[in-house]
C-alpha cells in the first residue's frame, strides 16, 4: 500500500536509487566536516570526543542508504508487476488519464 501510495505520487525505483547513493555521500561528507569543526585533541576530559561524534553522525546518516535501496528494489518490483519499469513519467501519467 505504501509502495502504490509513492508510486502514484511518481516516486520511481531511480529516485530512491538516487537517494540512497546521496545518502552514502553525505554519510561521509557529515563524517569528515564534523570531523574538521571539532578537534579531537583538547583538555582532558575532552580528548577524542569530536571524533566520536564525527562516527556518530556519519554512521546516523549512512543508515538512511540501506532504506533507500530497499525502497527502490519494492518499487522496481511494484513497476515491473505494473509494467511501467521502463516507462517514463508523462507517458504513465498519460495512461492513467486514457484507462
Amino acid at each position: 500500500m505504501i509502495i502504490k501510495k509513492l508510486h502514484d505520487m511518481g516516486i520511481r525505483s531511480e529516485h530512491a536509487y538516487m537517494a540512497a547513493i546521496g545518502s552514502i555521500g553525505l554519510s561521509v561528507a557529515s563524517w569528515f566536516t564534523s570531523l574538521k569543526a571539532e578537534p579531537v585533541g583538547g583538555l582532558g576530559f575532552r580528548r577524542g570526543r569530536g571524533l566520536a561524534r564525527a562516527d556518530r553522525w556519519g554512521i546516523f546518516v549512512g543508515e538512511w542508504a540501506p532504506t533507500f535501496f530497499g525502497l527502490g528494489v519494492a518499487l522496481s518490483h511494484y513497476e515491473q508487476q505494473e509494467g511501467t519499469l521502463t516507462a517514463s513519467l508523462h507517458e504513465i501519467r498519460e495512461q492513467k488519464k486514457t484507462g
